[in-house]
């Protein structure tokens, strides 16, 4: 039989039996133009998109591979320029293109490429970098196929980190797995069948293994405490949590909550064998007491109140309850009882030195007495103040005078004329001067002086004055004490200086012999800046604060005055609401004086222009702007508190930090004190 010339080609598709063979040698490998172009004349017979083919590729290019693929299954294909390389691919029987294209993903995954689906577009990549495509997204179960995709798998159960160090080796080393414990579930992206066989792994793992709920009724022992016994005895075969709301932290752990006003244990277990050891604990422990039903003593130790105050107030609820059942019953015998019981103290004792309660009580009163103790022993709220006081100063002041004297006639003239202007604009006077300058002690004032004297009689006489002056003074005063207390407990804090004010004095001034002692007494007094806060916090969140703030300084003036120290003071006292973490301003001033005065002879003052050698004037105008503004935050927690300290402590290490010195070889000492890293901030990566 002759063989047609396509046949001869070096890669060429072999027709038998209504099957193609495509085959390939080393190089690149090009399918033939009546199979690329569908407008080709094919030969009789010719292969349809869809039939069986067998394929025989040997070392040929995988780019050319690729382009026979796209050609065969109608996908849209490239290649990555970084695909290089030569893959050989046979069947020993005709198979469908879709299975031929599997097979070819198949090999260019075990070569270490793969390809990607974006958008319709078959990108043909390295491995590395799969992930980083556009590859398809699903979340649910139905990826199909064998090609780099991603898949979100959301636990219903088990809590998604505990998963991770499982399926971390399942997932080949260049593809991803990453938790989100915002809503517990799995991102992997990895192979579509890898990602299939991870779902089951998942599914298979993502089961409630706790238990239903028990209630265990106590019929000796108190449920407040034992329940923090039971938990300390099995916390250290496996997880266990004795929360005081019964919210478990989402993980399989055994949840033992205690409710105090039926005496019972609540109980939730991962599994039925921690369940068993639980139940097994709590009937060896609730045993009957060695003591008889009346007269036993307990000894509560406080977590937060103080022992003494809340004694106080447990004595005074007993005494209420014990008069308003006397004036049912009506019995005298139990009036005397109650007011010795409320004299002495009776059931109720607080030892301070340990901070505990010591009750004589038959036991239903010390149960009842006892949940009343914890509901009043909870961790008590604090309340973090931020307070700021802005103050803005801006004073100006201008002057302007002119002022002149002089004489007329000769001398020995039996009466001679004297002319001229006399003002006290500015504290400034000509006569003054004139009259000091003779004994050579007088000064000018502040400002611009201009003056002219004229000899007389062989001296020298201040004949002419002007005085100008332009003064601007600016201040800018910004404080922000904070402070933190507890809830309803008042707190104060002072920054300032205590300074000496005279009282009162004697001096023997006026004695002519024997001792002279003088004395003064003083009394010290905070000048500064005083902040006095009492909060207290709403059931809606709100805090009621009763504030007191002051900020006094001494006047710069009467420092070396003999009548004694001058104060500026501001204060502000007030009862507010505002919510927590809401700023609310308590006050503030708003001031702007102005003040002028003027000294003219009359009528040639008032000429415009020349009108100024006759007078003097001198205006002032004065701002003052101060704010007080205040913040209060709710610190319910410890780990509130800890992120509130540890952000101030790292804010004031920071301020030191950048307050180093240059280093300097003339002065070898380059460093200033910084606080030492916080031990959270150590921990931190």
């Amino acid at each position: 039989m002759q063989i047609p010339p396509f046949v001869r080609q070096r890669n060429a598709i072999i027709l038998i039996a209504g099957c193609a063979i495509l085959t390939g040698a080393t190089g690149l490998f090009s399918i033939n133009s009546w199979a690329q172009t569908p407008s080709a004349a094919a030969p009789a017979g010719g292969v349809k998109r869809g039939d069986p083919i067998t394929l025989n590729f040997t070392n040929a290019e995988i780019d050319a591979v690729a382009r026979t693929m796209a050609t065969l299954t109608g996908r849209n294909v490239v290649v990555d320029p970084r695909v290089k390389g030569s893959i050989t691919l046979t069947t020993d029987k005709p198979v469908s293109p879709a299975q031929a294209y599997s097979q070819f993903l198949a090999m260019l995954r075990l070569q270490g490429f793969t390809v990607v689906d974006a958008a319709g577009l078959d990108k043909i990549v390295p491995e590395a970098d799969a992930k980083l495509q556009g590859g398809a997204v699903f979340d649910g179960p139905q990826i199909t196929g064998s090609q780099i995709a991603t898949q979100i798998f959301r636990l219903n159960f088990e809590n998604a980190n505990n998963l991770l160090p499982i399926l971390r080796p399942l997932i080949s080393p260049n593809n991803t797995i990453n938790v989100n414990a915002g809503n517990n579930s799995l991102v992997i992206t990895d192979y579509g069948d890898n990602l299939r066989r991870l779902g089951q792994i998942i599914a298979a793992m993502d089961v409630s293994n706790a238990t239903d709920v028990e209630v265990i009724a106590l019929k000796h022992a108190i449920a407040v405490d034992l329940a923090p016994l039971v938990l300390r005895l099995i916390e250290s075969g496996g997880g266990v949590s004795a929360v005081p709301g019964g919210q478990p932290d989402g993980a399989f752990r055994t949840t033992l909550v205690a409710e105090p006003r039926s005496n019972t244990l609540i109980l939730r277990a991962a599994n039925p064998a921690r369940l068993a050891l639980a139940k097994s604990l709590i009937d060896k422990l609730d045993q009957p007491g060695t003591q008889s039903a009346t007269g036993n003593i307990y000894v509560v130790y406080l977590k937060n109140a103080e022992a003494t105050k809340l004694a106080a107030t447990l004595r005074a609820a007993i005494s209420g309850e014990t008069r308003a059942a006397t004036t049912t019953g009506g019995t005298a015998a139990g009036a005397a009882a109650a007011a010795s019981q409320s004299s002495t103290g009776g059931q109720i004792q607080a030892d301070a030195a340990t901070n505990s309660l010591i009750i004589t009580a038959p036991e239903p009163q010390y149960r009842q007495l006892r949940a009343v103790i914890d509901k009043l022993d909870a961790r008590r709220a604090q309340v973090y103040v931020e307070s700021l006081i802005a103050e803005v100063n801006a004073d100006k002041a201008a002057e302007f005078g002119i002022q002149w004297q002089g004489v007329l006639g000769q001398n020995g003239d039996s009466n001679v004329g004297i002319l001229g202007t006399n003002f006290k604009i500015g504290g400034t006077n000509i006569i003054d001067l004139a009259t000091k300058g003779a004994t050579g002690s007088s000064t000018l004032a502040t400002g611009g002086n201009f003056a002219v004297a004229h000899q007389t009689n062989g001296f020298y006489v201040l004949g002419f004055l002007a005085r100008y002056l332009q003064a601007n003074g600016d201040g800018n005063i910004l404080s922000t004490p904070n402070l933190l207390t507890l809830d309803n407990e008042e707190a104060k804090i002072v920054i300032g200086q205590n300074v000496p004010f005279v009282t009162g004095q004697y001096t023997n001034s006026g004695a002519t012999g024997g001792n002279v002692n003088p004395f003064q007494t003083i009394e010290r007094k905070d000048v500064g800046l005083t902040l006095k806060v009492k909060p207290q916090i709403s059931e809606n969140g709100t805090v009621k604060l009763t504030i007191f703030q002051e900020v006094s300084s001494v006047q710069a003036s009467s420092v070396n005055s003999t009548t004694g120290l001058i104060t500026n003071k501001r204060s502000i006292e007030s009862n507010v609401l505002v919510g927590d973490g809401s700023i609310v301003v308590l006050g503030g001033l708003l001031q702007d004086e102005y003040a002028g005065n003027q000294e003219k002879v009359p009528g040639l003052g008032d000429i415009p222009l020349f009108g100024n050698l006759f007078k003097g004037e001198t205006r002032s105008r004065k701002k003052t702007n101060l704010m007080v503004f205040l913040r209060p935050v709710v610190v319910r927690d410890a780990a509130a508190s800890d992120a509130l300290s540890l952000d101030r402590y790292e804010l004031m290490r920071a301020t030191q930090q950048r307050a180093q010195p240059e280093n300097s070889s003339l002065v070898p000492i380059n460093e200033a004190p910084v606080l030492p890293a916080a031990a959270s901030a150590k921990s931190k990566p």
